[in-house]
């Protein structure tokens, strides 16, 4: 049976535990055996980390410990499948700089807070968007700092209203990645728990999360 590590906690504004809620069940109905942790504590059990399939985490700022982001980084590179979404995965652990080089990827702002914007899907043949059509969000537009390195699937121009000297900037809201052998899958949607009424966003998550997979 296939193993997926799901980790949650930092910030409680993201609504960690409520947003993998929406997902645990997905990842039993699809075969996998789940292990739920609020620490980071098991990514330093290296005989648990080589077990398992994927990590899904949803834990936003904090502190990872030297041996915790080792045993993370050296797991993915050997070719265990990590994803996650919004600042879950890319505003965790703000100081290091290894991880961020692993995931693709770091929030820096979110102009005008609670926005309206377009998600335009710019790969409509990868299985993680095949299908999907550009839809609108009223939430948190992320402004990243992002590895050129990425495979991008979708992105989001952002208007100048807020912060004019960005007007017209083409980000990325969907990409994945390879860290040595292991997959990595990001969206920068799902900032809370309601951003998942969008049937879009969860279908996003869930595709990405099979994908990153190993």
């Amino acid at each position: 049976m296939k193993k997926a590590l799901v980790v949650w906690g930092g910030w409680e504004g993201h609504e960690p535990e409520k947003c993998i809620g929406i997902f645990v069940p997905f990842l039993r109905e699809k075969g996998f055996e789940v292990v739920v942790s609020n620490t980071l504590d098991p990514y330093a059990d290296g005989k648990l980390m080589d077990s398992l399939s994927l990590v899904l985490q949803c834990f936003t700022g904090g502190d990872i410990s030297n041996e915790q982001e080792r045993g993370l980084l050296k797991a993915v590179s050997n070719g265990l499948g990590m994803a996650g979404w919004h600042g879950g995965m890319c505003d965790s652990f703000r100081k290091n700089t290894d991880y961020q080089w692993m995931t693709g990827g770091q929030w820096v702002a979110h102009p005008g807070g609670i926005v309206k914007y377009r998600v335009n899907i710019v790969d409509r043949e990868d299985p993680i968007t095949r299908g999907l059509n550009d839809f609108d969000m009223e939430s948190e537009q992320y402004y990243m700092h992002v590895d050129p390195s990425n495979e991008v699937l979708a992105t989001t121009t952002f208007g100048g209203e807020h912060a004019p000297w960005i007007k017209g900037c083409v980000m990325p809201v969907i990409w994945k990645r390879m860290f040595g052998k292991g997959r990595i899958f990001f969206t920068s949607l799902g900032h809370v728990y309601r951003d998942f009424d969008a049937p879009q966003v969860r279908e996003i998550v869930r595709r990405g999360m099979l994908w990153a997979a190993r």
